[in-house]
């Protein structure tokens, strides 16, 4: 009884510090890791107390943990952000890529801006129905110098997350600028904004489904790789 307490301790610790958790106790017997990106992807500068925010030095070690693990078999990773620092939301979305292991991605609520590479770095992505993903040119804050290498630096730094997004989903990098650069969709903003099918009619995400099909989807991933792993041998 005292370790069953102090492991639900260890896991409500671990929600509340990272938003991470070890999923062990299902009938598949897989080690699911759950990682959550929320709020505002934090970067280099530290945001206010009273945001959400995800911390990319969290995630980033804990997935390199994760490739090492023996144990962990598996990676869902639930969605709901706003977007945020590029810089730090790319180094996010190459790790995910870069996984041996399966990994599976579950939009909930929205992925907006700089989630979308997030989201479409998995092997596998989900988005729930009312799920909004919202794909805008790159913005910055503060001072801007207006000179042609700020516009050229502007231009690479979208290259960059435009190609990502094509190369890792089934979305062109033709459709991606179209989308990217509309102009009657938003109010405040040129870009579009994508709900539900809509994101999957893009080619963007594979399919509208919620935690149980991203669990289920997962969960066969791990069982194919355990198979193909057993005829290598």
């Amino acid at each position: 009884m005292e370790d069953q307490n102090a492991k639900q301790q260890d896991q409500q610790d671990s929600i509340r510090e990272s938003g991470q958790l070890l999923l062990d106790e299902n009938a598949h017997k897989n080690e699911i890791y759950l990682v959550t990106v929320i709020g505002e992807v934090e970067g280099h500068d530290v945001l206010g107390n009273n945001a959400k925010t995800t911390k990319y030095e969290h995630i980033l070690p804990q997935l390199a943990a994760i490739e090492d693990s023996r144990e962990i078999d598996g990676v869902l990773v639930l969605i709901n952000t706003m977007g945020g620092d590029v810089e730090a939301g790319l180094a996010i979305a190459e790790m995910l890529a870069s996984l041996s292991k399966p990994t599976v991605s579950l939009v909930l609520g929205g992925s907006h801006s700089i989630g979308v590479p997030i989201a479409v770095s998995t092997d596998y992505s989900f988005i729930v129905p009312t799920g909004t993903m919202v794909i805008h040119p790159v913005r910055m804050n503060g001072t801007v110098i207006g000179v042609r290498q700020t516009f050229d630096y502007f231009r690479r730094i979208q290259d960059r997350i435009t190609g990502f997004v094509a190369s890792h989903c089934g979305i062109s990098e033709e459709r991606y600028v179209e989308l990217m650069m509309e102009t009657e969709m938003l109010t405040k903003d040129v870009g579009s904004i994508l709900v539900g099918e809509d994101c999957v009619r893009e080619g963007i995400i594979n399919e509208v489904g919620g935690i149980s099909q991203a669990m289920g989807k997962l969960h066969e991933m791990i069982e194919k790789s355990d198979d193909k792993r057993k005829d290598l041998c």
